[in-house]
């Protein structure tokens, strides 16, 4: 763990004013939350079962394990909805199939260097195969994070060494647990996570710094559930000249509310839970979701399934009117049932079922209630190009491109908020640990910086209209010189830096594009061939004049 206890003895390290005041800050964002927690608490009854009880229970200590959570949903367009969401930005982000990201040096002039290409391509596939190595469980925990922001408006990774081994360990942190504060900037720079462990599991976790009341109770009743908070923040008595926690960026403290101890200090050198908000209102920390959007629309169309549902059970189902006039026998309402004086002498039926209305009408109302969720949820958006795949290629491309455009906030937000930081921590990590090569010395005097080039399915749309674009308008200079015979139209295209530029937004790698020194080689041999053969083929003219000059 890159976390360091403070003290492995008796915990004093930790002054009773600093966890005095943790615990306060603490206890007040959970009360100034608490409007927040009863909103997520609807949207999780209704979308995200699982979740039904999280946002009342605070630890999780006073929850029923197996119960029914399903009470609040008669219909599962949402459910469905938010899955399909989390598909889609998955897909859009962070696909697992490729590479949707690469790093680069911010050095205009080295950027051209082969050699600092080739290092950041292998930094970037060493940071591909560590993510998704199974022990890390990024892909899992990753969609865990994208179902939070479009159900709650907020997602948060926390990202650490895999533990005993070199490597990353990825886990989501639930709403219900996250308690953030923000900068000056809007950045989330300070988190308190509020969790539950057992006697036994804490003394595990903490030995003999617990206080007294956990460390008995693990003698009677291990399974007893104690809550702890861990704070992580900017350390203000930061010196960067320790090798220590104490020079770290961010100070770690975990604190017991049982018996108000603090239990460990530690620090990270970068922030550790990267957090990111779907969307944002004024003055508020917390994150704002599409399923906030849709809540009225979710309850609507939960009130219209029960309808729907009393309405066709009545038309399976109806009930009998029949005249009271002791004629008619009751029945069973069996298949083949004979019933005596169920039509009068002239035919006419004497029992009827009752009306139960225009069932189609209620269907049509769901419908739309069904539509509005699903294009909130960004679910039709792509449904366009299964729905018309008669369409031409330069209509997909159109229809992509437009899509982009839709979507560039919401991918332009987590890429700043959370894929920015998440790699950077990721990084950190892996070079302390020695994962990572060793830069090329001209990379190490310029200090190393590098920035990170966003290559997923979303950016690619974005930047391909570029590409495109630099095609045809080479298509129709080559036709121009065609009819012209005149091949100065092509003058006005730099092909040395169009065509590694076309490369880089097709994803191609570094690796597979030539280094420009070799380059330079192949052309001049080619114009040294090109001149000997020019040569060769003069050979018979020059003969010719010197045995006429005989």
């Amino acid at each position: 763990m890159e976390q360091k206890l403070f003290d492995t003895g008796k915990g004093e390290g930790i002054s009773q004013d600093t966890v005095d005041e943790l615990i306060r800050d603490f206890e007040k964002l959970r009360k100034d939350r608490s409007t927040l927690d009863s909103h997520c608490q609807e949207i999780a009854e209704r979308i995200v079962p699982d979740d039904a009880e999280l946002f009342n229970s605070y630890g999780a200590s006073n929850q029923t394990k197996g119960e029914k959570r399903m009470s609040e949903i008669y219909d599962s367009t949402g459910m469905l909805a938010l899955e399909r969401f989390v598909a889609i930005v998955d897909s859009l982000l962070t696909p697992r199939n490729g590479f949707w990201h690469n790093l680069q040096v911010n050095n205009p002039t080295l950027s051209r260097n082969k050699q600092v290409q080739d290092y950041f391509q292998q930094v970037t596939n060493i940071l591909f195969e560590q993510r998704y190595m199974a022990s890390a469980n990024f892909q899992a925990q990753n969609q865990n994070v994208y179902k939070s922001l479009g159900a709650y408006g907020t997602g948060a990774m926390f990202i650490d060494e895999l533990y005993g081994k070199k490597g990353l360990r990825y886990k989501n942190i639930h709403l219900s647990e996250l308690f953030l504060q923000q900068n000056h900037q809007g950045v989330v720079d300070r988190v308190c996570r509020l969790f539950c462990l057992s006697a036994r599991e804490a003394i595990k976790m903490f030995g003999d710094v617990l206080p007294d009341e956990i460390i008995e109770q693990e003698k009677t009743d291990s399974e007893k559930q104690f809550d702890f908070i861990h704070w992580i923040v900017p350390r203000e008595d930061r010196d960067p000249y320790r090798k220590d926690f104490k020079g770290m960026e961010y100070a770690s403290y975990y604190v017991s509310i049982t018996g108000k101890k603090g239990l460990a200090e530690g620090g990270y050198n970068t922030f550790p839970i990267p957090t990111s908000r779907y969307r944002q209102a004024t003055k508020e920390s917390y994150g704002r979701s599409i399923g906030m959007d849709i809540l009225p629309s979710i309850k609507t169309l939960n009130e219209q399934k029960k309808t729907m549902l009393k309405q066709g059970h009545l038309a399976t189902d109806p009930i009998i009117l029949a005249n009271d006039d002791g004629v008619i026998d009751l029945y069973s309402g069996q298949p083949g049932d004979l019933i005596p004086g169920g039509v009068n002498k002239d035919g006419r039926p004497l029992i009827q079922p009752m009306p139960v209305g225009r069932v189609d009408i209620g269907k049509d109302f769901m419908e739309e209630e069904r539509g509005l969720i699903n294009d909130s949820f960004l679910v039709t958006l792509f449904q366009i190009l299964v729905e018309t795949p008669e369409m031409t290629a330069t209509e997909v491309i159109e229809r992509t491109r437009e899509k982009g455009i839709l979507l560039a906030p919401t991918i332009g937000r987590q890429q700043s908020e959370y894929l920015g930081p998440l790699i950077e921590r990721e990084i950190d990590i892996l070079s302390r640990q020695g994962l990572l090569p060793e830069q090329p010395p001209i990379l190490a005097e310029a200090e190393g910086e590098y920035r990170i080039i966003y290559d997923s399915p979303m950016t690619r749309t974005q930047k391909s209209e570029w590409a495109a674009g630099a095609v045809r308008a080479l298509q129709q200079a080559l036709e121009l010189s065609n009819i012209t015979q005149d091949p100065s139209h092509l003058d006005h295209f730099n092909l040395d830096v169009a065509l590694p530029q076309i490369a880089e937004i097709y994803g191609t790698p570094t690796t597979w594009l030539q280094d420009p020194e070799v380059i330079k080689q192949k052309r001049a041999a080619r114009a040294q061939a090109a001149q000997q053969q020019q040569q060769l083929d003069a050979l018979p003219g020059v003969a010719g004049l010197v045995k006429a000059s005989k």
